[in-house]
């Protein structure tokens, strides 16, 4: 089995970027050079990062390298998306051990560049050092295509609190797989189910789910990446991603926001599908959130409302008992 160590630095970084989209027509100096060169075609750039560690993030046990390199862009995209705007590039940064197959690497890489390639999105450049454990940190670029950001700050009492994209899902599925499920049982079409393109947990327009739906789903996130534009010009006042669970990402809208939310729970929960915990608290899906003062465009499903009020979130009109979400100090969000 060949590893990192056989091949070198520069050898594996032949072999990943003979797998990576790494031009487009914004790409003016393409990755090389000490640094690559964009164009920004309205004069600004949305930039988000975020780390992916093993055994935090990802356990190799049970995802596939394909799975953390779609798991590494989306996450990333999904922010990108959260604003707005349209994913572009990327920077790719691995800490790696040199024992590490080189298969591994390759087909990481391959999974990054399938979930670019819907967007049109490359990889401008990174970074690979040897380390103890993997982790890899992504930072990506989008564009906001001339209109101005939806922020978190801008909700106001009376809108509409809408989602696109599952809730629940991955936490339904890192359960399961914390149960003892087998992880390399075969996902058979959940894996393209859990890619589709339903509004929610429970949206009634979908083939009931499997536990090889929620597997899929925990394995790889699919968020709604033009649901973030087409809110934009629908008029949102505030979005966020679903990153960290829906109350928990919820709290921060309100809290920038300065107002009340409460969600419903009957507009969340249909049987079958995630348990209401799941779809509250559960993070990973990166469905997208956003508050509307008018109609909410189609593909976004309604699931609650603003209000006056000290910044908080309840759940039908009271107080979410237990953890509110994912928090990576000490406490629940």
């Amino acid at each position: 089995m060949e590893t990192i160590d056989d091949v070198g630095e520069f050898g594996l970084i032949a072999r990943v970027q003979a797998r990576l989209p790494l031009t487009s027509p914004e790409t003016l100096v393409p990755s090389g050079d000490d640094a690559a060169v964009l164009a920004a075609p309205d004069g600004r750039l949305a930039i988000s990062t975020d780390v992916l560690l093993e055994g935090r993030h990802f356990r190799r046990d049970w995802s596939g390298p394909r799975d953390v390199g779609h798991k590494a862009a989306a996450q990333n995209f999904s922010d990108i998306a959260a604003m707005g705007g349209v994913p572009t590039s990327l920077l790719l940064a691995m800490v790696l051990p040199g024992d590490l197959p080189v298969a591994w690497v390759e087909e990481f890489a391959e999974g990054v560049a399938a979930e670019c390639a819907p967007l049109g999105a490359i990889v401008a450049g990174g970074d690979m050092v040897r380390g103890d454990l993997i982790t890899i940190s992504v930072t990506v670029l989008g564009t906001l295509e001339g209109r101005a950001p939806v922020l978190r700050s801008g909700a106001r009492p009376g809108d509409t609190v809408a989602v696109a994209g599952r809730l629940g899902w991955s936490a339904a599925g890192l359960e399961l797989l914390l149960s003892g499920q087998d992880p390399h049982g075969d996902v058979g079409d959940g894996a393209a189910q859990a890619a589709g393109g339903g509004t929610g947990a429970g949206s009634g327009t979908e083939a009931l789910p499997q536990p090889a739906d929620y597997l899929a789903a925990h394995r790889r996130p699919s968020p709604p990446y033009a649901a973030g534009p087409q809110a934009a010009r629908a008029g949102a006042t505030a979005m966020l991603d679903v990153s960290d669970g829906l109350l928990a990402d919820l709290k921060h809208l309100a809290v920038a926001s300065g107002v009340a939310v409460d969600v419903d729970s009957t507009l969340l929960v249909t049987t079958p599908g995630p348990r209401l915990d799941q779809i509250l608290t559960g993070g990973e899906d990166h469905a997208l959130v956003a508050t509307f003062a008018a109609e909410v465009p189609e593909g976004w499903r309604p699931i609650g409302t603003v209000y006056e009020g000290a910044a908080a979130v309840t759940v039908d009109g009271k107080p979410w008992e237990g953890p509110g979400g994912f928090s990576h100090f000490g406490h629940s969000a």
